[in-house]
């Protein structure tokens, strides 16, 4: 059955991640958007915990994982994020639904392999400044667009206890954003519109290791090391004068030739590493550590003086409970319920003040009877920026679901 999701998953997936507008966040506006892929919906809800070397379910984080799986995985994801905008004299309200990932994993014996599309980062804003004063500029800005990947990955076990893996990620996608500035006495203004087509590898390596401490107790570790990459921006620039109407619609009077830039950007090496323990298909406590150095993501048209990179950190905790994975009598004891919190310095900088994540993360797990598949919900409620210096504070609630469809393929036939 699972055999039949995965080309028409890939098609509809493919044509909804590039329509889709994945984020309605202001600091969208800087390098390559906002980053929203945060894991699957299972370690989301662990605030991106991957410890454990599991068989049933993908971790998309550190390729050494796909060779634990015992079943082919397609794993999909989607989210529903509800976000309050507010500054210090004014708010307001968002809401988006999107899918987040598709992915497969096939195992074959020692060896595991993985790949998939996950539309990583999103550019997603509208913002109004329409000045009072009648001798003073209004301003409005628009943003659309992001970042995708597409993944290809294989894991090895070295032993029972320890594998590790490798993957190459393609990464293509497509920005443009428009900034008009007019006063509003007069139905004529500059429009610059601008359009960077992005594009670039980079590479990865991942270690797990897990060993018994007692008869029932187990310790479990991940290392996922991220090789410094470089995205290529192909950018388009383009001013015009142009004439606004009453919804501020434009229409071109005069138009200077486009103006064609390449810039580079570049991605430091990146360092994960996580820790846990706990009884297998029982209960795990973990805690997970990232850390890149600042990244150089200012392009031609998004980098200001006031704005700067710094080193991205991000600390997790996080872990599940299984009430009773093999009670046959009751469902509810074999559900999975998960939690995490996390805090993450996003790297970015604004009127010298780091821009923080933080968040509290809770989920639960549903077994499918009669088989190895499982739905997850997952959700996610925490506080992004500050209205320190003139910026946004995001209050934002994410709701995340997916799918971990099992099977077995590969199966030699018994009858021809």
């Amino acid at each position: 059955m699972i055999k039949k999701f995965i080309l028409s998953g890939c098609l509809l997936f493919s044509l909804v991640s590039f329509a889709q507008q994945g984020t309605s966040s202001p600091y969208s506006y800087f390098g390559i958007g906002d980053v929203r892929y945060k894991g699957t919906a299972e370690m989301r809800s662990m605030a991106g915990i991957g410890v454990e070397q599991d068989s049933i379910h993908l971790n998309l984080d550190n390729p050494a994982s796909f060779a634990n799986l015992k079943l082919t995985v397609l794993s999909v994801g989607g989210s529903y994020a509800t976000n309050k905008l507010k500054t210090s004299t004014q708010s307001a309200s968002t809401q988006r639904s999107t899918l987040d990932y598709l992915a497969v994993g096939l195992p074959m014996g020692k060896l595991g392999f993985g790949f998939g599309l996950i539309p990583y980062s999103s550019v997603g804003y509208k913002v109004e400044s329409i000045a009072t004063d009648v001798s003073q500029n209004s301003k409005r800005f628009d943003g659309t667009g992001g970042l995708n990947k597409v993944f290809l990955g294989v894991g090895y076990k070295i032993t029972p206890s320890l594998s590790l893996g490798a993957d190459m990620h393609y990464n293509f996608g497509k920005i443009e954003t428009s900034s008009l500035e007019f006063l509003s006495t007069i139905p004529v203004g500059t429009r610059e519109m601008n359009s960077a087509v992005l594009s670039g590898f980079n590479f990865n390596a991942g270690l797990m290791y897990q060993t018994k401490i007692s008869t029932k107790m187990n310790l479990y570790s991940s290392l996922n090391y991220s090789l410094e990459s470089t995205i290529t921006s192909n950018n388009t620039s383009n001013i015009a004068t142009v004439l606004i109407d009453g919804d501020f619609n434009t229409s071109v009077v005069d138009a200077a030739d486009d103006v064609v830039q390449t810039a580079s950007m570049i991605t430091p090496s990146k360092l994960t590493f996580g820790l846990g323990f706990g009884e297998s298909k029982k209960w795990m406590l973990g805690a997970q550590f990232s850390s890149r150095n600042a990244a150089q993501w200012g392009n031609t048209y998004n980098s200001f003086s006031n704005l700067s990179f710094e080193k991205y950190q991000k600390i997790s905790l996080g872990g599940y409970f299984i009430p009773n994975y093999n009670s046959f009598t009751s469902y509810t004891k074999r559900l999975v319920y998960r939690g995490g919190f996390k805090f993450e310095k996003t790297g970015l900088v604004i009127n010298s003040q780091s821009i923080n994540d933080v968040g509290l993360t809770l989920g639960i797990g549903f077994p499918v009877t009669g088989s190895f598949s499982n739905v997850n919900l997952g959700f996610e409620l925490g506080k992004k920026g500050t209205t320190t210096t003139n910026l946004v504070q995001e209050n934002y609630a994410n709701f995340s679901l997916s799918l971990s469809l099992n099977d077995k393929w590969f199966e030699k036939r018994k009858f021809n």
